[in-house]
């Protein structure tokens, strides 16, 4: 028998950086995970499954915590009911919004752009189930995903200025142009329109449309793949995705270069080259 050699990792440095959190349980949405694969739900069906001053932050700590999930290797984010997120909620947010002054209003809208932050930082590729509503902050939780499944019945819309709001919130004006072009940003962020399935696709917001009653499954499916492949290699992909929009050229091939010469490193390089050479299907351990 080989001798192992897989290295002794210090216990301290485990305990700060490496978390298990496939065991989570969720105060404002569901929670579940199944070999890595993680499913947030969100769960008020009656209302469309609005957000809530609890669950954005909840959402927050969530995202920043599955920086350090060594158990948790891709994320589903759905909605329950038939609509994915009709946004904060008008009466638990909206109301009380009116009656704070600056500070608090910063606060919140601080803590709405954090949970942005910690979506696009967290490690684990994110793949969005979106089916019916799909509205305000929900459009920015479907757009902060790294990939979207629709329906042909979904609605989404960035409806802040139907609001008397800016249309840049919580990264919108940055991140959707790169997602669907300047043009077309522009055009649904000022008119806050409802986009239906189909043109949503054909923008390319959405990767692929699927039956309602195939959405979440698929979606799984999807994020299955992504979790059965090279964890750090995938995670190395979406900081480059992420950080190479404020990188020229240069810039962006040098970091590339770095980025691929530690993947040449990870026992799952060795594992890919040597289930080529004995043609068989490489099983990637994250490391």
């Amino acid at each position: 028998m080989a001798p192992d050699t897989t290295p002794t990792i210090n216990a301290a440095l485990m305990a700060g950086n490496r978390r298990p959190l496939a065991g989570y349980r969720a105060t404002h949405f569901l929670w579940a995970c199944s070999d890595g694969v993680a499913r947030i739900t969100l769960n008020r069906p009656e209302r469309k499954n609005p957000l809530s001053f609890e669950s954005y932050a909840e959402l927050r700590d969530l995202f920043v915590a599955l920086r350090h999930a060594h158990d948790v290797r891709a994320i589903v984010i759905a909605g329950a009911g038939g609509n994915f997120c009709s946004g904060g909620d008008v009466h638990e947010i909206i109301g009380p919004l009116i009656a704070l002054p600056a500070p608090e209003l910063l606060m919140f809208t601080r803590m709405t752009g954090d949970l942005v932050k910690a979506m696009r930082h967290c490690p684990q590729p994110i793949v969005a189930a979106v089916d019916g509503v799909c509205a305000g902050a929900g459009a920015i939780l479907a757009m902060a995903s790294d990939l979207r499944y629709g329906t042909a019945r979904s609605k989404t819309a960035f409806l802040f200025a139907r609001v008397g709001l800016a249309g840049c919130d919580m990264g919108a004006c940055a991140m959707l142009p790169r997602i669907v072009g300047q043009g077309r940003a522009a055009e649904w962020i000022y008119s806050g329109r409802s986009v239906e399935g189909a043109e949503a696709e054909r923008w390319g917001f959405f990767n692929r449309l699927v039956e309602p009653d195939a959405l979440v499954a698929e979606a799984t499916a999807f994020a299955r793949q992504l979790a059965d492949g090279p964890a750090f290699a995938h995670s190395l992909t979406k900081s480059m995705l992420h950080q190479e929009w404020a990188m020229d050229i240069d810039t962006a091939i040098e970091a590339e270069a770095q980025a691929q010469a530690l993947c040449m490193l990870t026992e799952d390089f060795g594992h890919a080259y040597r289930a080529f050479a004995a043609k068989t299907k490489p099983v990637f351990e994250g490391r």
